[in-house]
């Protein structure tokens, strides 16, 4: 029966079953977005940065440019001899969410307080610094580096965690782009061992990054050591931010998306049910119909009546032939309806599943903050499905080309693959314009460079493709190795002496070694063939690549927010060296010195020279700092004002002012505290008159 292959109810249920739970969590997905200002940064505190204060304040408080997640360490207050102040817990000040606030013990002395905070902007990166003011007056301080962890993640938890993302991204485009390629281009090959291993390769890997980026999370922002991956304190805290809302609901789609791949094996790879012979069918198979050639022998002479009869058995013979040819084609249509059904509904599936899988990359990335929020997130959607056809689908097409698919199977890749790319370029220049923010930013910030790379990437695997569009040609020009090969499995050797002197048994050898030969072309494997198998894979090695870059991208602070960070500190003082400028490495314990020519384009003696900047032991904690002023004929200068300060920009710490005494004619000394390792800005302004004045920076390595 025709109807026994239809999809039963069962089936039917599964599937509209498994399409409402693919909607209602992607409703749920896309409804948590809300507009924000991607990467959160510092905007102001209470007590304000190196300030001095004449009252121990009661709370310390910080204001950042978006909403923030705060864990229980989240900021810490720590006194000249490192010893902890506040009281914990710290939490968002009067309920607004871009906001931490935590108490401070009562009686505090004089002196010097350094604040170490770290948080969780809303695009789910941890961010984290440090700054100092003082009560009184300031004072040396001996808070440590690793008193100050920042927002720096242990080196091994950040290389696991970047590697668990950067699998997750690929296990997405081989789960859904395989699926699509069988789905699109090669319904047959769901009955392929192969094919079925790629799908679980996809779905498993899936599985497994999710899970490991779930446990990491909680250390990675936190700071902490692998043994805390296990800690269900942090996993649970995880579980309440955006990302662990993203995290769980794709471990629920993997369930669902479990269904959906047994539907998938379940109808497409199942052979068609051959219609039954019935009785009277013999004409369908091509029998000849039977004529009566035992006639009277007296009609034999009569050779008009003859000619007729052939005639009219030739018009009835080409009617029922045409009859029969019709009635095959219906009979074919009613086979393959169920298939085409079984497909549109998996399609539909299939398409909801993936746009689903994808909301829980672009709900909790940079998508969902920044401008235009209400067109990045479909967009981002439309950007990494694209990305999953086309590489994904290079999986699917190297299967396919070692299980003999025909050229038609290719051709309609080949067509889905340029629409990807057509898709990815468009989104692509979209999101690049919103990351960066301006051309600068290219070459300027790491998101920038990265882009870069990717840029580089894709060129190469578009330069691939075009080859392997031009073996594809070479396919279809060749209509012995366009279509389909079946799998043939070689013969059995039967045991022949390699000298024997039968004919038989040479012929026989002969036919045995020929089969063996040409097995490898059976399964497809012809020149034209492999010449396209391998242009697909190095493609798909560079889609490796691809997703690599990719994975570092999302882990790194758009452009444009660079951006906005470095006028901001310019904005308050701190300065900003120049992009690409390397900085000096200090050597613990030893001296460092620094010049700085200066000009500050005045007329007077003192308005062109050279300071030197002298630290000793150029190491964190209090260092003792000389400064002298050389004018171009390198004596000594005197000037009505000159500031010395340092800047930690990665940390957002600084500046900070060094308080300098005289000694003597463009002589000064005093005591800089620097209460973090990395690339120190040192700043000195000069006014040589009342209104010359100059501020000249240079940068340094601390540890």
């Amino acid at each position: 029966m025709l109807t026994a292959a239809l999809p039963n109810p069962t089936t039917r249920r599964r599937l509209v079953g498994l399409l409402g739970l693919l909607g209602a969590v992607l409703a749920l997905m896309l409804a948590g977005a809300g507009p924000a200002a991607a990467h959160a940064t510092l905007q102001s505190t209470d007590p304000a940065q190196n300030s001095v204060v004449a009252t121990a304040p009661q709370a310390v408080t910080l204001t950042f440019s978006e909403a923030v997640s705060l864990s229980g360490d989240s900021v810490r207050v720590l006194d000249p001899a490192g010893k902890a102040v506040d009281t914990g817990g710290p939490a968002h000040a009067d309920g607004k969410d871009n906001t931490a606030r935590v108490g401070l013990n009562s009686g505090l002395a004089n002196g010097t307080y350094t604040v170490a905070w770290r948080a969780v902007s809303e695009d789910s990166h941890p961010i984290g610094g440090a700054f100092t003011f003082s009560v009184g007056a300031p004072s040396d301080t001996s808070v440590s580096t690793t008193a100050l962890s920042g927002a720096e993640a242990d080196d091994v938890v950040a290389a696991l965690y970047g590697t668990g993302r950067a699998v997750a991204y690929g296990a997405f485009a081989l789960l859904i782009g395989a699926a699509a390629f069988v789905l699109a281009c090669w319904p047959a090959g769901a009955a392929h061992r192969a094919v079925q291993r790629l799908l679980m390769t996809g779905w498993v890997a899936l599985l497994v990054s999710t899970v490991a980026v779930l446990m990491l999370r909680g250390p990675y922002e936190r700071g902490s050591g692998l043994g805390q991956a296990f800690d269900l304190s942090l996993v649970r805290a995880t579980l309440d931010e955006r990302i662990g809302t993203a995290l769980a609901a794709r471990l629920l789609l993997l369930a669902a998306s479990g269904v959906f791949l047994s539907l998938l094996v379940g109808q497409l790879g199942q052979p068609a049910t051959p219609r039954p012979a019935q009785a009277g069918d013999g004409r369908a198979t091509g029998d000849e119909p039977a004529t009566d050639t035992d006639t009277d022998t007296d009609t034999d002479t009569d050779t008009d009546r003859t000619a007729l009869q052939e005639r009219t058995t030739e018009d009835a013979q080409d009617a029922e032939e045409a009859e029969e040819a019709e009635l095959r084609q219906l009979e074919r249509r009613a086979a393959e309806r169920p298939q085409h059904e079984a497909r549109l509904g998996l399609g539909v599936a299939g398409l909801v599943l993936a746009v689903a899988l994808s909301a829980t990359w672009v709900g909790a990335d940079h998508a969902s903050v920044g401008i235009q929020v209400w067109l990045a997130l479909p967009l981002g959607v439309l950007h990494l499905i694209a990305m999953a056809l086309w590489l994904g689908g290079l999986a699917g097409m190297l299967v396919g080309l070692r299980h003999g698919i025909g050229a038609d199977a290719a051709d309609r890749f080949s067509r889905i693959a340029f629409g990807s790319v057509a898709v990815l370029t468009a989104t692509g220049i979209y999101q690049s314009w919103r990351g960066l923010g301006s051309w600068g930013a290219l070459t300027g910030t790491e998101y920038g460079r990265l882009l870069l790379v990717k840029t580089g990437c894709v060129v190469a695997m578009l330069g691939v493709a075009w080859i392997s569009r031009a073996w594809l040609a070479r396919l279809r020009a060749a209509p012995a190795e366009a279509e389909a090969v079946a799998p043939v499995e070689a013969p059995e050797p039967v045991a022949v002496a390699a000298h024997s002197d039968d004919p038989v048994r040479q012929a026989q050898l002969a036919r045995q070694q020929a089969a063996r030969a040409s097995a490898g072309r059976a399964r497809g494997l012809t020149p034209t063939r492999a010449g396209l198998r391998r242009s697909v894979l190095v493609e798909a090695l560079v889609a490796v690549a691809v997703l690599v870059v990719t994975t570092m991208l999302t882990n790194s602070p758009p452009g444009r927010v660079a951006g906005e960070v470095a006028a901001a500190g310019t904005a308050n003082g701190a300065a900003v060296p120049a992009p690409g400028v390397p900085a000096p490495q200090t050597v613990p314990g030893q001296t460092l010195e620094l010049k700085l020519p200066y000009d500050t384009k005045g007329r007077t003696p003192n308005a062109k020279g050279t300071a030197t900047v002298t630290l000793n032991p150029a190491r964190t904690g209090p260092n003792e700092v000389h400064l002298s002023l050389d004018g171009v004929d390198g004596r000594p200068v005197d000037v009505p004002e000159v500031e010395l300060a340092f800047t930690l920009p990665d940390r957002d710490l600084g500046p900070l002012p060094v308080p300098l005494t005289a000694e003597g004619a463009g002589r000064w000394s005093g005591t800089a505290q620097l209460p973090l390792a990395g690339n120190w800005v040192v700043s000195v302004q000069v006014r040589s008159s009342d209104i010359d004045q100059t501020t000249e920076i240079k940068q340094l390595k601390i540890g």
